[in-house]
């Protein structure tokens, strides 16, 4: 048990004891010694300002204070600080960065209740390491004011540029919820314009800003259905479901992966892993087949299964002189 464990167990055996405890049980309860004790009762009495009295019988809170003390702020043992440090450095490695500007001092904060905690040692958190990838450059200031809209339900006006037009248009939505998917974020919101709900990706949002009017909501079903039914990012109802063999070699990876929450996978005769998915627009599910190469072959439907040979073959030509 850490310095702020102890203390932690200590105001609270304080607070709940009807009698005074004596300096041996407490010992006993929070495993330390008689000096460590009194260290503790002193910084809990004089800095954090307890209302904590002692006599011959052992350590009390006078009863009249004691409803009214809580411990400052908020009290974190070293396992919740250390995985506090450890989530910040995952954004922070991971591209998800957005915040680190907001979050900053909090991370400062608990750096020095670790090294406080550590004897003044600092921990070595760059020993984490979080490789991203495909991570796309994000504007902060437009990242907090789409996640504000979020979490305050409000709509947002934006303007927004399509990467398949590269033309930019204005839009008016109710934001739902934010994505964080493949190293990227996306905002599923209902655009008030067309009367439907679609995906955003954030980084091709740019003058954000913030509406009076009150979001309106869509049912969490209506989200899953419309957004979380086919396979990938993009939005749609599942119209169709693949089916895809991986060889015995990649079945090793394949049948391990999450793929879609509805995905259905089984072993064949010949070791090789037959993997069934929905999706509706086949973009993004033939960009994850194809990069296992001669490992994976699509059995149906057709048209997924020629499609994917016409990108092959399109491919196979850029290297026919």
């Amino acid at each position: 048990m850490d310095r702020y464990e102890r203390i932690f167990a200590l105001h609270h055996r304080l607070k709940d004891a009807r009698y005074p405890v004596s300096g041996p049980v407490l010992e006993a309860e929070l495993g330390c010694s008689r000096a460590t004790l009194y260290r503790d009762v002193g910084f809990l009495r004089d800095v954090l300002q307890a209302p904590l009295l002692s006599t011959d019988a052992g350590f009390f809170y006078d009863r009249l204070q004691a409803d009214k003390f809580e411990l400052p702020g908020l009290w974190f043992n070293s396992d919740e600080l250390h995985a506090l440090l450890a989530t910040h450095e995952l954004l922070n490695r991971s591209g998800a960065d957005v915040l680190g500007g907001a979050l900053e001092p909090l991370r400062e904060r608990i750096d020095a209740l670790l090294a406080d905690q550590h004897d003044g040692k600092r921990l070595p958190i760059e020993r984490i390491r979080v490789i991203g990838s495909y991570t796309r450059k994000r504007d902060e200031a437009v990242f907090r004011t789409v996640a504000g809209s979020v979490l305050e339900r409000k709509r947002l006006h934006f303007e927004y540029t399509a990467r398949s037009t590269d033309q930019a248009t204005l839009r008016t939505v109710s934001p739902q919820r934010l994505t964080h998917y493949r190293d990227n974020w996306y905002l599923d919101a209902f655009d008030h314009e067309r009367e439907a709900l679609r995906s955003f990706s954030v980084d091709r949002i740019s003058r954000a800003q913030v509406l009076k009017e009150a979001a309106r909501d869509v049912p969490e079903q209506e989200l899953s259905d419309l957004l979380s039914d086919s396979y990938g990012i993009f939005s749609g109802r599942a119209r169709q479901t693949a089916s895809i063999v991986f060889s015995a070699e990649a079945a090793r990876w394949v049948a391990d992966e999450h793929w879609h929450s509805r995905q259905q996978g089984r072993y064949l005769e010949d070791g090789s892993y037959e993997l069934k998915v929905p999706y509706s627009n086949p973009r993004e599910l033939l960009m994850d087949v194809l990069r296992y190469g001669a490992d994976a072959r699509i059995i149906e439907p057709i048209s997924l299964r020629e499609l994917a040979k016409s990108k092959l073959q399109l491919a196979l030509a850029q290297y026919q002189d």
